[in-house]
């Protein structure tokens, strides 16, 4: 194994931090091939219930993140992206002579994710999900181009700690590196209990909505509802990850452990990615079933490229996040027309939009900007989100919420977290939402939530 990162912070460094709050020790190797499924289901062995998974779209970068050196969280807190960044910026007082060869996505990185809204009444449903949270793992696997490589992270307050620890996690690394891939079950044809939390209820608040839309009080409201499915077995989380990458391969397939709880979700929406300078978001709104035919998938494709009420769904989107990207960004590239996004139960309108971002502009300064975009919260912003608070027949928790990563160097990725569920041992909780304008009919809007709970139901052996 080759060294190609170290990160320590050294005695006199300390002296120089008046907290006297623990040191970082973080150094990356690069590894032989390592299956990331393997390495997260070995993971359980030694950290249960502090894992997470994450992987793009085009499966160049897959995270997998065992055990929480370092924990940030915040609760009910309008500034909970500036409480988590100046927290982690305090931790990265480090020496960082040593990375000429740094690789995006190794080194001291944090994971996690937000509640959508931290004033919506909470429930005992999200109660292992704060406001926010996030991770620095003890032991990250990053797999970037085929190539992989392991972090150590951990924290320590005197040098003759740092052996003891390597001790400790030196047997471990050996067996996660050792096993190569080992099969999982698959989970279709599971039997479950399914219940609909009320579905009554939801569609009265679309027409409630509706009637106050057509009132002028506001554009566009995204109301999301629940169902809850109950297994014979525990649910296992490596099945259900593999599942959802195996079917929604154009997708951001992420788990997020906290005990025995586990937020997971196969994502089409990226909120905003940046690399270096570069930063991109996408505009994802206005959706319509895929066909069983080509020329069928074609025609309802075609329907929706010209279909009024989602057209006018997308613009608002494009619209809002233009603007917020381009107050952090110094030039943007935007289509002038969307285009689609077929994921295999459904496609979308799409549009990219890309920037170069502003030197004083950090990623979750964007994500706190972009979060909710039109597509998950309505507009206008402010309205939309008090009026999903008072007329929201459930707690979100971190659904539609942002969820994703950030490395030392202001490098990361966010999702937003849709086609998403909480798994909690033998049950879990789906959440699907569709965007609620004048015209809106609640039938339409309730079959519409169906096709959006079909990923998960997929995945989770319901289809």
């Amino acid at each position: 194994m080759v060294i190609i990162q170290e990160s320590i912070l050294k005695e006199h460094q300390r002296k120089k931090n008046t907290s006297l709050s623990p040191l970082l020790r973080s150094y990356t190797q690069k590894v032989e091939n390592v299956d990331p499924l393997t390495f997260f289901t070995i993971g359980n062995k030694y950290f249960p219930g502090k894992r997470f998974f994450w992987t793009e779209p085009s499966n160049e970068t897959i995270l997998v993140g065992l055990g929480f050196s370092h924990t940030i969280e915040v609760n009910q807190s309008l500034n909970r992206f500036q409480n988590i960044e100046e927290e982690w910026k305090r931790l990265l007082i480090t020496n960082q002579k040593n990375q000429k060869e740094f690789k995006i996505g190794t080194g001291p990185m944090l994971f996690g994710g937000f509640s959508f809204d931290p004033y919506k009444k909470k429930t005992k449903l999200w109660s292992n999900f704060l406001d926010a949270k996030f991770v620095m793992p003890t032991l990250m696997l990053t797999v970037h181009k085929d190539e992989c490589y392991l972090t150590t992270n951990f924290l320590y307050n005197k040098e003759e700690e740092i052996q003891t620890r390597e001790h400790e996690l030196n047997p471990i690394k050996d067996e996660l590196l050792t096993e190569y891939n080992l099969p999982s079950e698959t989970l279709l044809g599971q039997d479950f209990k399914m219940t609909e939390v009320m579905p009554e209820e939801w569609k009265q608040s679309v027409k409630e909505v509706t009637n106050k839309i057509k009132q002028g009080q506001v554009e566009k409201v995204v109301l999301a509802r629940e169902v809850r499915l109950f297994f014979d077995n525990s649910i296992e989380i490596t099945n259900v990850i593999a599942n959802l990458r195996e079917q929604q391969p154009l997708s951001y397939t992420f788990a997020f452990e906290n005990g025995k709880d586990c937020f997971v979700g196969a994502s089409p929406e990226r909120l905003v990615k940046k690399e270096n300078q570069e930063v991109l978001s996408t505009c994802l709104a206005g959706s319509i079933k895929r066909g069983t035919t080509l020329k069928e998938d074609d025609d309802y494709g075609n329907l929706l490229l010209n279909d009024k009420k989602n057209i006018i769904e997308h613009e608002v989107v494009v619209h809002m996040i233009k603007d917020a990207m381009s107050k952090a960004c110094n030039h943007l590239e935007v289509p002038s027309k969307p285009s689609l996004y077929k994921m295999r139960d459904i496609q979308h309108l799409y549009t990219p939009v890309k920037g170069i971002v502003k030197e004083d502009v950090s990623l979750l300064s964007i994500v706190e900007s972009l979060h909710p975009t039109p597509a998950l919260g309505g507009f206008p912003k402010e309205e939309a989100i008090k009026m999903i608070r008072e007329t929201e027949v459930l707690d979100r928790g971190w659904y539609a919420g942002p969820i994703g990563w950030i490395d030392s160097r202001d490098n990361g990725e966010f999702a937003v977290a849709i086609r998403s569920a909480l798994l909690q041992e033998n049950e879990a909780s789906l959440f699907a939402g569709c965007g609620i304008v004048g015209d809106s009919e609640p039938e339409s809007e309730y079959k519409e939530t169906e096709i959006k709970f079909k990923p998960m139901l997929s995945a989770l052996g319901g289809i």
